[in-house]
């Protein structure tokens, strides 16, 4: 007779301690699954992740200090096969496809029912992906392709282009951007439509979400 799987390992990082609490009550009683660690920021989730070598982080997005994007990105970067899920309130596509692009393996929205969560959990510990059922089709349709090679992966901005973009999301005019960078109001908008290009943005709103994702406004 074979013994028994060992539950699936996991570290919740979410600056509500009322949040993190609710959760680890719920996937504690699962079986195949246990919290052995938490974290209210980034820096305490990459410190914990390092000390206890979960096999899943479950990852809120704003955070304080360190976000879920950039502690994200720091964790795939110190440990290239960490599985992440991304648990937030962020439905917009804009949020999804930034994660994606910086190694997420599951996408979770707050609002949906608990299952979707521990589906996610044990989709990803197996070697998965999952993506939150009440996604839209387009965001799904995204991943697939990027997944089968039918979707070119986006290009990486040029320190001007992220520039830009920085700016435009601060208030900036194109007019003000390019006395502040000693560029041509035309060059400026060349940067900028080749930003959006690259991240697949379609307006001024979308480069707000961006910024806030990129922790660049300080108010993530």
């Amino acid at each position: 007779m074979s013994e028994a799987k060992p539950p699936v390992r996991i570290v919740l990082a979410d600056d509500h301690a009322t949040v993190r609490h609710g959760l680890k009550l719920m996937i504690d009683a699962e079986p195949d699954m246990k919290v052995v660690g938490e974290a209210n920021d980034g820096h305490e989730a990459l410190r914990r992740v390092r000390e206890l070598k979960p096999d899943v982080v479950v990852m809120d997005i704003s955070m304080p200090g360190m976000n879920g994007l950039a502690a994200t990105r720091a964790l795939k970067e110190m440990q290239p096969q960490a599985v992440i899920v991304t648990l937030t309130r962020h439905a917009d596509e804009a949020y999804l496809q930034e994660l994606l692009r910086a190694g997420v393996s599951g996408y979770v929205l707050k609002r949906s029912a608990p299952t979707e969560l521990l589906h996610a959990i044990r989709r990803t510990a197996a070697g998965g992906q999952y993506l939150d059922s009440t996604l839209t089709a387009r965001a799904t349709a995204g991943l697939i392709g990027d997944e089968r090679g039918g979707k070119k992966a986006p290009g990486r901005l040029t320190d001007r282009e992220a520039a830009v973009l920085r700016l435009i999301a601060s208030g900036y005019s194109n007019k003000e951007i390019a006395a502040q960078l000693a560029l041509s109001v035309k060059t400026i908008e060349a940067h900028k439509a080749n930003a959006m290009r690259k991240l697949d943005l379609t307006g001024r709103i979308d480069i707000v979400k961006y910024a806030v994702l990129q922790g660049w406004l300080d108010n993530t």
